[in-house]
């Protein structure tokens, strides 16, 4: 493992019909969207434990308990932790403040970025290592789909309205106020809606 004091951690929900991709729901149906959710995590776990670059843990919400987080504790190499209550900026916060207490650093990806691969993990570790203060993948839509810090800084992710196209611009201009070093990843695409769906179908069915 190249960066065994450090940490990859996967945020995601449970795949629970109706709680999760609710904006495909229209598009897909409730229980579809779950599916597809639940192929998002499973291909983001596989991917990142396969890199061996560093230790990977699941972060959870709602429940650490749900069945489908205990499955994938079977069938990947992972540890799963609890998300805490919260809106998404101060569980990420959370998370960034338990995980760096006992690591030098971590990266925190979701499971919504199909386009995310080992080559990008690898690249935020090794600026981390090198010496940026944090790293973000920026993604298609304004937001972010990789953060990788060395130090829990609160102040990078209060009072954003996540889900804004504003927040990688936001995030960027904290940290420059900061005067942080920051290193930024190729731009990746979310799925979220129903046009990143049928963008996701088309290129599939390019590649044959």
């Amino acid at each position: 493992m190249k960066y065994p004091q450090s940490r990859i951690m996967v945020f995601a929900k449970a795949p629970e019909p109706g709680r999760v991709k609710t904006r495909l729901i229209p598009m897909l149906g409730k229980r579809e969207a779950a599916r597809l959710h639940a192929r998002f995590v499973d291909n983001t776990l596989a991917m990142a434990c396969g890199s061996g670059l560093s230790p990977v843990e699941l972060w959870c919400s709602p429940s650490i308990d749900a069945g489908f987080f205990r499955d994938c504790a079977r069938r990947f190499d992972i540890t799963l932790q609890q998300q805490s209550p919260g809106d998404l900026g101060q569980r990420m916060h959370r998370a960034f403040r338990d995980t760096l207490a006992r690591t030098r650093s971590a990266v925190l990806v979701g499971a919504d970025c199909p386009g995310l691969c080992a080559a990008d993990l690898a690249e935020a570790l090794d600026a981390l290592d090198r010496g940026a203060d944090a790293v973000l993948g920026p993604a298609r839509d304004g937001g972010y789909y990789l953060v990788g810090l060395k130090q829990a800084y609160p102040h990078l992710f209060d009072d954003l309205e996540w889900g804004s196209p504003t927040i990688f611009a936001d995030t960027l201009k904290r940290l420059a106020d900061r005067d942080m070093d920051y290193h930024c990843l190729a731009e990746r695409e979310d799925v979220d809606v129903p046009e990143d769906y049928q963008r996701l179908v088309e290129e599939a069915a390019r590649r044959g």
